[in-house]
């Protein structure tokens, strides 16, 4: 699988996704440093928040093959200013998360995303495992074999293609 960096705001749903893509157990956990998993890097939303730790984020995005966007469905705001992709020099794509929650704006995520520079958008729900399907087929490379291609227990992740 290739590598990915979860960039977002606190809360936006980083630690919640890393937790639904490993087929943890979805608990809170507050995530107070960069943490290094196999195939993702999970950062703390204060690094994006925080003018002199945003180099910190540029510098992390090396080490991963992609990097993913996350803005909350439910955020009033978000911190991506337009055409911020061309920063990196991997692909960038953006991912929805909270799409079920009350009060969810999933059109105006998914504007501010667009508006960022990703070409692609994936909205998932990382407490049901909707969507969540979609960015494992994204990052899967060539000899990489996904669970429900192999009959395994999915903890929880539907591979439903209406979601």
């Amino acid at each position: 699988m290739k590598k990915i960096i979860l960039i977002g705001r606190s809360e936006s749903g980083k630690t919640t996704l890393t937790q639904a893509l490993k087929g943890e157990k979805i608990q809170y956990h507050k995530t107070q440093y960069t943490n290094h998993y196999d195939v993702i890097i999970d950062t703390p939303g204060e690094y994006l928040q925080t003018k002199n730790l945003g180099a910190a984020l540029a510098m992390y995005t090396y080490e991963a093959r992609v990097v993913g966007l996350l803005i909350s469905a439910t955020e009033p705001y978000s911190l991506f200013p337009p055409c911020i992709t061309p920063m990196a020099n991997r692909p960038v794509i953006g991912i929805i998360t909270k799409i079920n929650d009350e009060g969810a704006n999933i059109a105006q995520a998914e504007n501010w995303l667009k508006l960022a520079g990703c070409e692609e958008i994936f909205k998932v729900d990382s407490v049901t495992g909707e969507g969540v399907f979609k960015i494992f087929e994204y990052l899967k490379e060539e000899d990489d074999s996904l669970p429900w291609e192999k009959g395994d227990d999915l903890n929880g992740i539907e591979r439903n293609d209406e979601n």
